[in-house]
């Protein structure tokens, strides 16, 4: 007679091990992140000693990544950027279109095809939602109302910025052998879908406000069904599809107190997101992948953080603009979810996925820690920036 306990056990035991090494990195000054990476190393099938199950570890990870970008698309309000930092509606997009086009002339100078190119840039250009949200609240922060306000602002539009170049470049590539053009109409209709549900969606949670229970699987199974039919029926990437759903029904009230419902359950599912991640860092394969992470790293320092400093300067933002920029430079997971679209449809080889997710860990570590230091922090207040 089978049983699910061993299946269960393991997972209890890594949820364990990742609190754990969470907590121990949080002692040493990164974020926790890190820990859930490392903890992801240890059980890989690349590192000796246990080896975790890949297969029920993924289908976890899956599930948080999707309900982290449903949540993600929720939570965007354009009309309230627009209203408390008018600047972020045009230097977001353009930082994240600079950064993608610098990405591609790289790429284009080191060898890889265009679409492989513009699959880097685009990875290097948009920032982890989960790392800029713990930058934000950590109990070591150092950043003030006005910075915290533009990160979280920048990384929302990077995110609404991405997943139309994304959307673009899985058109262009043709996920699952299909052609561009029905690629295309496939995303036209599963837009037009996702326009019902949005109209159905809040009537529905609206009904169920008072019936906790219930109101919690809708919106839960809402996410899971927008990605799964995505994925299943248009051929889009299940968390490019949940990250459009949670945009097209983030509009209602019902929806924020769905995503209000749905961030314990995220957080839980996202440290199996990262310790996934983690399983899939061969180390030996850092020594064929380790010139592109220098490349990635250098794009990440001169071609995001570079410019999105000058950007911020130039426009006058209400935020210290050399913190914020430190504050944006890493990659997370919509980058892994790019990275992993690229390896599966060929246009990336394998040491360049490798470099992508060793840049995941690297760029992490580093801007977490510096965005607190001193010099990080220019001296004048970012209430004088903000009166110019």
């Amino acid at each position: 007679m089978e049983t699910t306990a061993p299946a269960i056990l393991e997972i209890a035991l890594l949820l364990l091990a990742a609190a754990g090494a969470g907590w121990l990195s949080r002692r040493l000054g990164l974020p926790a992140v890190i820990g859930y990476l490392a903890v992801g190393l240890v059980v890989s099938p690349f590192t000796p000693g246990f080896i975790a199950n890949r297969g029920e570890l993924q289908l976890l990870a899956d599930i948080g990544v999707i309900l982290l970008l449903f949540e993600v698309g929720i939570e965007i309000d354009l009309r309230r950027l627009r209203r408390e930092q008018r600047a972020l509606i045009w230097i977001a997009p353009a930082q994240t279109i600079v950064t993608t086009i610098l990405g591609v002339a790289v790429g284009l100078f080191a060898g890889l095809g265009v679409l492989a190119a513009a699959l880097v840039g685009l990875s290097v250009a948009l920032s982890s939602s989960v790392v800029i949200v713990n930058i934000t609240r950590s109990r070591r922060r150092t950043t003030d109302r006005a910075t915290e306000t533009a990160l979280l602002g920048w990384s929302v539009l990077q995110d609404v910025t991405g997943v139309v170049l994304a959307a673009i470049l899985v058109a262009a590539i043709g996920v699952g052998g299909t052609p561009p053009v029905v690629a295309i109409l496939s995303l036209a209709v599963f837009v037009a879908l996702t326009l019902a549900v949005a109209w159905l969606l809040p009537l529905a949670l609206k009904a169920l406000h008072e019936e906790h229970d219930l109101f919690l699987i809708v919106s839960v199974a809402s996410g899971l069904a927008t990605a799964g039919a995505g994925a299943l029926v248009f051929h889009m990437p299940m968390a490019l599809a949940a990250f459009v759903g949670g945009l097209v029904i983030g509009e209602s009230h019902h929806a924020q107190e769905a995503r209000r419902r749905l961030l314990p359950f995220r957080d839980l599912f996202a440290v199996l997101f990262f310790v996934a991640i983690g399983t899939l860092i061969d180390p030996g394969e850092l020594t064929r992948a380790w010139p592109w992470l220098i490349v990635i790293v250098g794009l990440l320092v001169f071609g995001k953080v570079g410019v999105a400093y000058l950007l911020a300067r130039l426009s006058h933002l209400a935020a210290r603009p050399m913190q914020l920029a430190i504050g944006l430079g890493q990659i997370g997971e919509f980058s892994f979810v790019l990275a992993a679209l690229g390896l599966e449809s060929g246009q990336l080889a394998r040491p360049i996925y490798t470099a992508i997710l060793a840049a995941v860990t690297v760029s992490i570590a580093v801007s977490t820690v510096i965005v607190r230091l001193p010099r990080a922090v220019p001296a004048r207040s970012s209430r004088v920036v903000a009166s110019r």
